[in-house]
């Protein structure tokens, strides 16, 4: 009895010893990866173990895996990159995308467009950025990180946005410097003035804390000259966003001249001079007369980024996706789609850690099925580009663990230990 006893509990760890000695955690397998970094754009396999990805190989056995994921026919990618969101996200209603109530949770609305980075783009400014560290990078699965408004209250709206006395570089880039971890660099907005002070401020912030800044820019009439803001006062590396937008009022210049259609010079040589380009598509951001041509003429994004919001999420910007499927559909190559919201923002944002499917990086995945279909894609206008085919997000992979699984495509969708 005790012989068989022994034997019970010998075969009893031999099992144990095989499950726990399994290679890897997860292995997507079948799908085409597309990893710009790596200039990988071909079916592989990709095995992730201990939160980082362990394997990309041409066929890795299912055998050594715990869940396997079925992405045949699929794009595996890394994890989306958004550089401009607004998720400082409150209950205060005199606060707009600052403890608001227009920003949003990251979490309902990453994961679920294989968005596993979000940067809040200047809600919160130096004065407020503590309360948004604690509210809401801390309690977030997805990584939150900040482009910290030059204005002390953040982004507030109204008067508190037209404050220069509060416009404060030193103590932005003491904050900044104290949260490297979470800070990402500088961003002006909403400013409505004839004046510099808010670019210049922000870019002395930038230096002192040796980072980039992003430039909402143009509010007054005349507008202020983007060809000066290029040349004059931006630095190499610095992000122009809403770059594909025209407003109403003559409040901001284009860098695409309506009547002639054509990219303005001083934009291509802002390019050559390495100022990053980013969508920004937000509510009002984004016009088809801007950005078509401007394909045409090979001025693509640096950067796709959403301007999330409760307005832009309702209106015609939806989703990263959403976005990257439009910039698809105007001839725009899916591999420099991905690019575009992978390892170009994490360069721009100094997180060169991300944005890739290396061996030894985060494991950061997200899988994307391309629908077939009649679909509309229509700016704030009205103006309607049709296509063909949409990206939709069939799972998201954030540090190694499965966070999103549109439609079970895990074997097993869940373990019981």
């Amino acid at each position: 009895m005790q012989h068989r006893s022994t034997l019970i509990i010998f075969l009893a760890c031999l099992l144990g010893v095989a499950c726990h000695a399994q290679t890897y955690s997860i292995l997507i397998k079948g799908g085409t990866v597309i990893d710009p970094k790596n200039n990988i754009n071909q079916v592989m396999d990709v095995g992730i173990l201990d939160g980082k990805i362990k394997k990309v190989a041409k066929d890795i056995d299912p055998k050594e895996a715990r869940q396997v994921v079925d992405a045949k026919g699929m794009y595996v990618t890394p994890g989306l990159i958004d550089i401009h969101g607004h998720v400082f996200f409150g209950t205060e209603p005199n606060h707009y995308l600052s403890n608001g109530l227009v920003a949003l949770p990251p979490d309902g609305f990453t994961f679920r467009v294989g968005v596993t980075t979000i940067v809040d783009a200047g809600g919160a400014g130096w004065d407020s950025f503590s309360e948004f560290k604690n509210n809401v990078i801390f309690n977030s699965k997805t990584r939150v990180l900040s482009f910290l408004n030059i204005v002390g209250q953040g982004m507030r709206g109204g008067a508190w946005e037209q404050d220069t006395a509060d416009m404060d570089p030193n103590l932005a880039a003491g904050v900044a410097i104290k949260n490297r971890n979470d800070v990402v660099g500088f961003k002006v907005a909403h400013f409505m003035g004839k004046d510099w002070k808010p670019v210049d401020n922000a870019v002395k912030a930038g230096k002192l804390a040796n980072m980039p800044v992003m430039i909402d820019f143009g509010g007054n009439t005349p507008p202020l000259p983007l060809e000066e803001l290029f040349m004059k006062h931006l630095r190499p590396g610095d992000i122009y966003t809403h770059a594909y937008t025209l407003l109403e009022g003559n409040v901001r210049e284009t860098i695409v001249d309506e009547a002639t259609q054509k990219v303005k010079p001083f934009a291509i040589e802002a390019r050559k001079k390495g100022i990053v380009f980013d969508v920004g598509y937000g509510g009002a951001s984004f016009n088809y007369s801007q950005a078509i041509p401007a394909m045409k003429a090979g001025f693509h994004p640096t950067t796709i980024s959403t301007d999330l919001h409760t307005g832009s999420m309702n209106g015609s910007m939806k989703d990263m996706l959403s976005i990257m499927s439009k910039f698809y559909n105007m001839g725009m190559d899916l591999p420099a789609v991905i690019r575009a919201s992978t390892w170009e923002p994490a360069k721009v944002i100094h997180r060169e850690q991300l944005g890739h499917i290396s061996e030894g990086a985060i494991a950061d995945v997200a899988v994307f099925s391309m629908r077939k279909g009649n679909f509309g894609f229509y700016d704030k206008t009205g103006y309607k580009v049709e296509g063909k085919e949409k990206l939709e997000c069939e799972l998201t992979v954030m540090g190694g663990k499965i966070v999103y699984d549109l439609n079970g495509i895990t074997q097993p969708i869940y373990l019981t230990k």
